[in-house]
């Protein structure tokens, strides 16, 4: 399991998605504040929210496809669902990071927002090894 580069890159998208958010400022409001995924919980917006939840369902999504080794076709999808709320997730991003009409302000973009792209392209690999174990699976399976 952990000998597989897929596993490696799984590992490190769940990393990136779950671990990296408390550290890693989303963004700098006008009075110096930095903005943390965590701090969604203090507000009342739901999209702000939407924010955490994405990144940690995203983080667990990937965290199970790493014990799907057994199961390539299940950790292929697993992977594709995983892009797919990262790709999401950085719509809300990219639309909370804007200067929303007197709603929030926003003075500097953090480090954070880079977060889903790495996420992507981590499983994006990922399911480029996935896909490489399973062609040649089928090629050995041809020969007998």
């Amino acid at each position: 399991m952990i000998q597989r580069i897929q596993t490696i890159y799984l590992l490190l998208a769940t990393l990136f998605s779950g671990g990296l958010i408390f550290f890693l400022n989303l963004w700098v409001t006008e009075e110096g504040n930095k903005y943390f995924a965590t701090d969604s919980f203090n507000t009342d917006s739901m999209l702000l929210k939407l924010i955490t939840l994405l990144f940690l369902v995203s983080s667990l999504i990937t965290l199970i496809a790493v014990f799907q080794y057994k199961k390539r076709q299940l950790q292929f999808v697993l992977g594709r669902l995983s892009i797919l709320i990262n790709f999401i997730l950085l719509g809300v991003l990219v639309y909370f990071a804007q200067n929303l009409s007197g709603e929030m302000e926003v003075s500097e973009k953090g480090i954070g927002l880079l977060i889903p792209i790495l996420t992507i392209l981590l499983v994006v690999m990922a399911n480029k090894a996935i896909k490489k174990d399973e062609e040649l699976v089928k090629s050995v399976d041809r020969l007998r």
